[in-house]
């Protein structure tokens, strides 16, 4: 499952693009802005990152904590969207763009999971979908597309900039099929042990 993501976006640049994509009018919830606007490379479970939402006719910002408690205390950071109806839910879009998998190493007495990083094709940033309880989002996922199997039995659900307004007006169940091969880029950033890259 999906426990860590990251956005080096800058969230002002992210928000003057809205507008140049032709999506709703932005606006920060109660005109707080968020204390995060500068990059976040690692974004992990119990984290606050930037959500929006649709506000009548707007969207509307704010940072939000990732996962609420679950009924036994595990937070709930990854939510199965198959055979559920969301149309009452609380639905907001978590800009990112990349995300990371872990797998278990192919080497002998290696502890250290392989880290590897995925991003959209042609894509400089996404959404992630996400529903919101108890004032924490959780993100959705589906079965996994082919860029993805090969690495973990789920996958996040992701929508560019412009799909993720479905998400937010008439949530369906074909949102969340399987996104075809070559939707995503997989980069190895650690391998039995060793770290790839800087």
């Amino acid at each position: 499952m999906c426990n860590e993501f990251q956005r080096h976006k800058l969230l002002q640049d992210a928000i003057e693009e809205f507008d140049r994509r032709g999506l709703p009018l932005f606006r920060w919830k109660d005109g707080r802005i968020s204390n995060k606007l500068e990059a976040q490379p690692s974004i992990r479970i119990r984290d606050s990152a930037f959500v929006v939402r649709l506000a009548g006719e707007a969207l509307e910002g704010e940072d939000m904590t990732w996962a609420w408690p679950g009924p036994r205390g595990a937070p709930v950071f990854n939510f199965r969207s198959e055979g559920r109806d969301f149309s009452r839910s609380d639905r907001v879009l978590v800009l990112a763009d990349g995300f990371f998998e872990y797998t278990a190493p192919q080497k002998a007495g290696v502890k250290l999971k392989d880290r590897h990083l995925f991003c959209r094709n042609f894509q400089e940033w996404f959404w992630i979908a996400g529903i919101v309880r108890e004032g924490c989002f959780s993100l959705l996922t589906t079965e996994p597309g082919p860029d993805l199997a090969g690495y973990h039995d789920r996958q996040i659900v992701t929508f560019t900039p412009e799909d993720g307004m479905n998400w937010l007006m008439a949530p369906s169940p074909a949102l969340f099929a399987p996104p075809p091969a070559g939707t995503f880029k997989a980069r190895t950033l650690r391998r039995d042990g060793v770290e790839l890259t800087a």
